[in-house]
């Protein structure tokens, strides 16, 4: 493995349970979703290109997954991202899966 990093450096990485409350293709981009995510009280926008996976957006509706929250926010399409959704892919296969949270977990919980 290239580009290790420090357990301290892990370690500022905030992962947290999200709960996905809509999500919606992004006009004129073809691998973009515009996704709402609960984290306990709070809502936040994430834009993800993970369009390919999911022809009906709708069907990520209730799933529960890991999100990275403590990154600096980024402005896609003229969209802001507040938060990145964490998936697993194979480029060989073109299998895809997201990393979600197995169980009756509420949302806004720390990854550890």
């Amino acid at each position: 493995m290239e580009g290790k990093i420090s357990i301290d450096e892990f370690k500022k990485a905030e992962i947290r349970i999200g709960e996905i409350v809509s999500a919606e293709k992004v006009e004129n981009a073809d691998k973009l979703l515009k996704l709402s995510v609960r984290f306990g009280d709070e809502v936040r926008q994430i834009v993800s290109g993970i369009s390919a996976y999911f022809p009906d957006p709708t069907t990520l509706v209730g799933i529960k997954c890991a999100f990275a929250t403590n990154l600096e926010p980024r402005v896609i399409r003229g969209l802001e991202s507040n938060g990145m959704i964490l998936a697993a892919s194979d480029d060989v296969t073109g299998s895809f899966t997201l990393l979600r949270a197995n169980g009756d977990f509420p949302s806004g919980l720390s990854v550890r």
